[in-house]
C-alpha cells in the first residue's frame, strides 16, 4: 500500500489544495477567510499534506522565457507487457518533463523542452529506441502553443526512491 492510498484528502485538503493550484502564493490566511477556518488550520494541514508528500510547491517558469525551446512530444508504441516498465525508465531521463500512460494510438507519451532538433534527435535515438520494449517512436513537435498553463500544479504521488 503506497503512503498515498493510506491518507485519503477530506473535502477541506480538497478544498485547499485547489486553491493553492490555481495560486501558491495565495496566504494561510486568505485562504482561512475563504473556507472559514482558522489560519493555523490551514498552515498545519498544509504542513501535514507536504510530510505525506500529497503536495509539494515548484517554481514553474514560463518556457518561452528558456531560450525559445519547443514542445516536444513522443509517442511511443511499446511491447504491452513492458508500459509500465518503460514509464518508469522514461520518467528518470532528466529531458523529459512529462510522461503519460495512454489508450489509443500510443501506448506512452513523453514531451519535453529542446532548444534544438539535434537534442531532441539524440536522445530519441541513443535513449529512447534504444530502451527494451520500444516498438516505435513517433516525434512531434509544436509550432505554436495556443494554450499553455504551466502554472497550475496537481497533486502526485510521491517520488519512489532510486
Amino acid at each position: 500500500m503506497t503512503e498515498m492510498s493510506r491518507h485519503r484528502l477530506d473535502p477541506l485538503d480538497r478544498k485547499i489544495v485547489e486553491k493553492l493550484s490555481r495560486d501558491a502564493r495565495i496566504s494561510n490566511r486568505a485562504i482561512a477567510a475563504e473556507l472559514g477556518v482558522t489560519e493555523g488550520t490551514i498552515r498545519s494541514r498544509i504542513k501535514r499534506l507536504q510530510n505525506e508528500g500529497s503536495i509539494h510547491f515548484t517554481v514553474v517558469t514560463d518556457f518561452r522565457l528558456a531560450g525559445s525551446p519547443n514542445l516536444c512530444m513522443m509517442g511511443i508504441d511499446a511491447d504491452p507487457s513492458r508500459v509500465k516498465e518503460l514509464a518508469e525508465q522514461l520518467r528518470r531521463i532528466p529531458q523529459i518533463n512529462c510522461v503519460v500512460l495512454l489508450l489509443g494510438r500510443f501506448d506512452l507519451l513523453a514531451m519535453g523542452l529542446f532548444t534544438n532538433i539535434e537534442q531532441l534527435n539524440e536522445l530519441v535515438t541513443k535513449r529512447i529506441r534504444s530502451l527494451p520494449g520500444v516498438q516505435r517512436v513517433e516525434t512531434s513537435i509544436s509550432v505554436h502553443s495556443l494554450k499553455y498553463e504551466a502554472g497550475v500544479a496537481k497533486i502526485t504521488p510521491p517520488a519512489k526512491a532510486e
